[in-house]
């Protein structure tokens, strides 16, 4: 029996009459970037995020650099940032010349650690970028602690993380501002690209609208060097039709995670912590050993689908050309790219599926 590590077919199909609806609607209004559409999804995920304003942009990375440059951080500043996570954390620093200073996870949550990063504070730093990796919280009261004494911006990257809760409070407004991708596999994925930007922060978000659409609030009249980076309108209708269904999606995830849990307790796999604060959504269930690559090689055998998330820190990517002696200061973020290993999640699995994750797992170590 194979188990697929994520059917995006069978999960969107569901969805058949929902998205033809929409399309209707996108088709019927004439309103192709920018419409009632786009309009109405800002205002639904933000009310969903328990936030004041939504700003839909391009994709997750646009969303990144674009609130780093409505904050005007640029050449010669720095910006705090996890050492293990997907490299688009680090490229939005980049984009707007600044440095990308790597800041060690806890060894148990695999997010940043708060008390690692008052050591990286320099006069030159301006903001902190967290992920939520994986889709669990990271510390945030302890990152704002930090943040606010060192007068410093805290930008989510909440990419991985729709829905997920912090001491009750959803993420995308635990900060001062955040980012969110809805790239196709997320938790709520689009049937292409998107992103969006989610904040309190009032002033800023109308920097970010400005930004996203050429520097422009009047079609013509150009404030500031803008960006192209709008969420699509008919991306914008496919993602109002499946956030009504996010949490299910999500509750049926954490019921994966918890059959893993159980199913996987006495293995000798190091499973996935989750601190009394946090409400994760499970983006990805990660699991790590030292036999990784056997371990995947084996399941592939058995047809069971397994990813590496991520195999490769962005200090050590050929982009960033790392010294030796920077590759030397992170080995808990090289320790993880050489033992983790994301095991089939999402709602596309079945209690069987699950059950037989299980038993090849523990049959193979």
């Amino acid at each position: 029996m194979s188990v697929s590590f994520l059917d995006l077919k069978s999960i969107n199909l569901r969805y058949r009459d929902d998205f033809h609806a929409a399309l209707d609607r996108v088709l019927d209004s004439g309103f192709l970037i920018l419409g009632k559409e786009v309009e109405a999804f800002e205002r639904e995920f933000a009310s969903y995020c328990e936030v004041n304003h939504c700003i839909g942009v391009g994709n997750g990375l646009e969303a990144l650099h674009l609130v780093l440059r409505a904050w005007g951080i640029g050449a010669g500043d720095e910006v705090i940032v996890p050492s293990n996570t997907f490299i688009a954390t680090w490229l939005a620093v980049s984009y707007v010349g600044a440095i990308p200073i790597a800041v060690e996870p806890d060894a148990m949550t695999y997010n940043i650690d708060p008390a690692r990063i008052e050591a990286a504070i320099t006069r030159r730093t301006r903001a902190i970028i967290p992920v939520h990796l994986y889709g669990q919280p990271a510390d945030m009261d302890a990152i704002m602690d930090v943040a606010d004494k060192h007068g410093l911006k805290v930008l989510e990257d909440a990419a991985q993380a729709h829905g997920a809760r912090y001491l009750g409070r959803r993420t995308g407004g635990l900060g001062h501002v955040a980012s969110f991708s809805f790239y196709p596999g997320k938790n709520l994925g689009a049937l292409g690209d998107g992103g969006a930007v989610t904040t309190n922060d009032q002033e800023l978000a109308g920097r970010i609208r400005v930004l996203r659409n050429y520097g422009s609030r009047i079609k013509y009249h150009n404030e500031v060097k803008g960006f192209n980076s709008r969420l699509d309108e008919v991306q914008a209708a496919f993602l109002r039709a499946k956030l009504p269904f996010l949490d299910a999606g999500n509750a049926r995830r954490s019921e994966i995670a918890a059959l893993y849990q159980k199913g996987l307790k006495e293995s000798s796999i190091v499973l996935p912590a989750v601190p009394i604060w946090a409400d994760p959504v499970w983006h990805l269930y990660v699991v790590r050993t030292k036999r990784r690559d056997a371990l995947q090689q084996r399941l592939e055998l058995l047809g069971i689908g397994s990813q590496i998330h991520y195999p490769i820190p962005p200090y050590m990517q050929v982009a960033y050309n790392a010294s030796a002696l920077e590759k030397k200061k992170h080995p808990l973020a090289e320790r993880m790219a050489n033992e983790v290993l994301s095991l089939p999640m999402g709602p596309h699995l079945t209690d069987e599926d699950v059950d037989v994750v299980i038993q090849a797992v523990s049959e193979s170590l």
